[in-house]
């Protein structure tokens, strides 16, 4: 049976590890090297993006972690966690990086900040409706053909993917987390083999 992880430094650890227990998985939570030995795919969860690449590196998880998803790992990202895995941060800090996974640009709080948050409902690709909550979210602005759209959403301003995958690895705009609805962790957990 493969091990399934979560990024356990910063941000919407526990949400995530109660969505996917939810589904009958009980994920190792990665904060060593040693820890991301032990497992097949990863969720990168949301929460501050700078906070989660810094503790990346004292951690020493960002070259381990960069060496397995350039291996082929299956990685699901989620808000902070689609920033990590983008090809490109749109007005990121000058010193902020990517493990540029995903083929796609991506501006930070591009949805608006804390108090423009929102919940809407979204349409993704073989589930229907689910619920879609968006907060501080990342907007992604420019995708490679080869990046999978399973969901758009437009905020008033045109269409916009706001789920992705490419390979085995996925991103998310927005957090699936944070609601009672696993539809979408079951999705890329089907997906990826579990």
């Amino acid at each position: 049976m493969p091990r399934l992880g979560i990024l356990a430094l910063q941000g919407d650890v526990r949400e995530h590890q109660a969505t996917v227990q939810s589904l009958g998985i009980e994920p190792t939570l990665v904060r060593t090297p040693q820890q991301l030995e032990e497992v097949d795919a990863l969720i990168l969860p949301g929460g501050e993006s700078t906070a989660i690449a810094h503790l990346l590196v004292t951690s020493g998880l960002r070259e381990p972690l960069a060496n397995r998803l350039n291996e082929g790992m299956a990685a699901f990202g989620t808000c902070a966690g689609l920033i990590a895995l983008s090809a490109e941060v749109l007005d990121g800090r000058s010193d902020q990086w990517s493990f540029a996974m995903l083929d796609v640009a991506v501006r930070r709080n591009g949805y608006g900040r804390q108090v423009a948050s929102f919940e809407t409902p979204i349409e993704v690709e073989s589930l229907g409706l689910v619920p879609g909550v968006f907060i501080r979210a990342p907007r992604i602005e420019r995708w490679d053909p080869q990046v999978e759209v399973l969901a758009s959403h437009d905020h008033g301003d045109g269409e916009h993917p706001v789920l992705v995958k490419q390979g085995a690895v996925w991103g998310c705009s927005f957090h699936p987390e944070l609601t009672s609805n696993a539809e979408i962790h079951g999705l890329f957990l089907q997906h990826v083999g579990f």
